[in-house]
């Protein structure tokens, strides 16, 4: 699954500027997508996560721990020069349908 940005799909901006919401909303997102392709978030194998600053680990990390509480995918986790339309945080991953 491509990367996810923290767009709320009714507005078509994002959720806020705090990472954690961001986190929280690019979940959603990229849940929604495994949804429409006949899978979901336990069958992730694989994310990327990619972090505007490197600082806002934590705060991703336990947004990003109550969706992959059972299901804990391999990942990795890197910080980017510039997201798409300057996000905190974008995640990709490969799931198992």
């Amino acid at each position: 699954c491509s990367g996810q940005i923290p767009i709320d799909t009714a507005t078509g901006e994002f959720v806020s500027d705090d990472v954690a919401e961001q986190t929280e909303q690019v979940l959603k997102n990229l849940s929604a997508v495994l949804e429409a392709a006949g899978t979901n978030l336990n069958n992730v194998v694989k994310t990327t996560v990619f972090l505007a600053d490197m600082n806002d680990f934590t705060a991703m990390n336990e947004v990003y721990s109550r969706f992959f509480s059972d299901n804990k995918p391999a990942r990795a986790t890197v910080q980017a020069a510039r997201l798409p339309k300057d996000a905190r945080v974008e995640i990709e991953c490969i799931a198992v349908i």
